[in-house]
């Protein structure tokens, strides 16, 4: 089956060239390539999915780290000390990878060469790190951090959205939260600038406030370096009502910046 089709209804779909067979012969490759064994992307062993399990289990353990912001701490510390002298506007944040080999590589492959396929992987490795699945349920709502105009021109896509439907389809909302102004590249800034880059560069879409009221909110992202973006995204969130937001991200920057 692909997309609740069969196969055969698919090929006769691209066989009788109908207008849509251009669409159909997309869904008929995709489908078929998800079905053949392939190499791992990091260690190339064949047959292996997108990542093996041997790389994810030497890359992909799980390590302590701050419950609000996700920096790495030490085993049995609850929070950073900056959160504890400077609590951040989220409830919660998760990061399920540090942002380094392989996954650093991956991840821009996923962001900028147009792969949103790794969506799904990315999104199994997320559901398998500690808190994850909790927070997923416990949301009433699952927003991905948007993006400008301008970037999502850039990219042709919303990384994020991509990762926040492959994580939860029936609760992710792509237009609750908007950004509402571009800015500049975060790459050369240090903290302090991160932080005042960003503020205010999101709202919330004003005939769907109501939505967020009292409601447990997750935010999805690929990537956290600062915090600054999901930070004020929160703020955004917390000043509609929102009871509590979650933050959620694929890949940690492990040193604070």
């Amino acid at each position: 089956m692909v997309g609740g089709l069969s196969w055969a209804m698919v090929l006769n779909e691209y066989i009788e060239c109908r207008p849509t067979s251009l669409s159909m012969l997309r869904r008929f490759i995709e489908g078929f390539t998800a079905v053949l064994p392939g190499q791992c992307a990091v260690c190339r062993a064949w047959p292996a999915q997108p990542v093996c399990e041997a790389c994810v289990a030497r890359f992909a353990q799980p390590r302590p780290r701050c419950k609000r912001c996700a920096l790495p701490v030490p085993a049995g510390v609850a929070e950073c000390g900056r959160c504890v002298s400077a609590p951040p506007p989220l409830r919660a944040c998760h990061a399920a990878l540090s942002y380094e080999y392989p996954w650093s590589g991956l991840i821009t492959q996923y962001k900028f060469a147009g792969q949103a396929g790794w969506a799904h992987s990315f999104a199994t490795l997320m559901r398998s790190a500690p808190w994850f699945e909790p927070a997923l349920e416990q949301a009433d709502v699952v927003l991905p951090m948007p993006l400008s105009v301008q970037r999502l021109a850039e990219r042709g896509f919303n990384q994020a959205l991509v990762l926040a439907r492959a994580l939860a389809p029936r609760k992710a909302e792509h237009d609750l939260l908007l950004r509402v102004r571009h800015t500049p590249a975060q790459t050369a800034l240090d903290r302090k600038g991160r932080l005042g880059n960003v503020q205010g560069a999101f709202a919330i879409e004003p005939l769907r406030a109501a939505r967020l009221r009292g409601r447990h909110v997750v935010l999805v992202d690929d990537v956290m370096t600062s915090g600054a973006s999901l930070f004020s995204a929160a703020q955004a969130l917390n000043h509609a009502g929102a009871a509590s937001v979650t933050g959620l991200v694929l890949a940690r920057t492990d040193e604070p910046h």
